[in-house]
């Protein structure tokens, strides 16, 4: 058993993820199969919106109904922006300070948990590989990079690094974070 691989820490050590702050959080679809979507490639719309691109599969409306209600779900917690892509959801979560507040905010992985179990209960099937990855956003800079990452990943599809397409099986990412 000692030639197990070891799994490497998805969390920075040390930070409390239920404190206020601004977190990029990447999930992928089980398998990273292609469930939610697909994007018009192609479709020669020059001018047209980045989130037009993208066409939803009934799971996909599920996983965009569940991202919508998280705002809702939790006091202090909102989806600042997102996408669903075709075997994946970017989305930036921020956490605020509510005064006053006697009960401690659910964590990044406690919300993300239970938003992808809705989100699978919904679907009938389990449909999110395990766990997820996260960023610590901290600054404005990052931010705007992160946002206009988000906007645009439907745009760079083919290039993008979760692509599945003829000829291109996933590939898993190295270390390095997205951006």
């Amino acid at each position: 058993m000692g030639n197990a691989p070891s799994r490497k820490p998805n969390r920075l050590e040390n930070h409390d993820y239920a404190q206020p702050g601004t977190y990029f959080i990447t999930i992928c679809s089980k398998g990273h199969q292609q469930l939610f979507g697909t994007i018009a490639l192609g479709s020669g719309r020059q001018n047209a919106a980045p989130t037009s691109l993208m066409k939803l599969s009934p799971i996909g409306r599920i996983v965009e109904a569940e991202i919508m209600r998280l705002s809702r779900t939790y006091e202090g917690v909102y989806v600042d922006c997102y996408v669903v892509m075709p075997n994946h959801v970017h989305m930036i979560i921020v956490i605020r300070n509510i005064h006053g507040r006697q009960d401690a905010s659910p964590t990044i992985s406690q919300m993300m948990n239970q938003w992808k179990r809705a989100a699978s209960i919904k679907a009938g099937s389990s449909i999110w590989q395990k766990s997820f990855h996260d960023h610590i956003i901290r600054n404005q800079v990052r931010y705007n990079l992160i946002v206009q990452y988000i906007a645009c990943n439907p745009e760079i599809w083919e290039k993008d690094i979760y692509f599945m397409g003829p000829g291109r099986p996933y590939i898993a990412p190295s270390d390095r974070p997205i951006l």
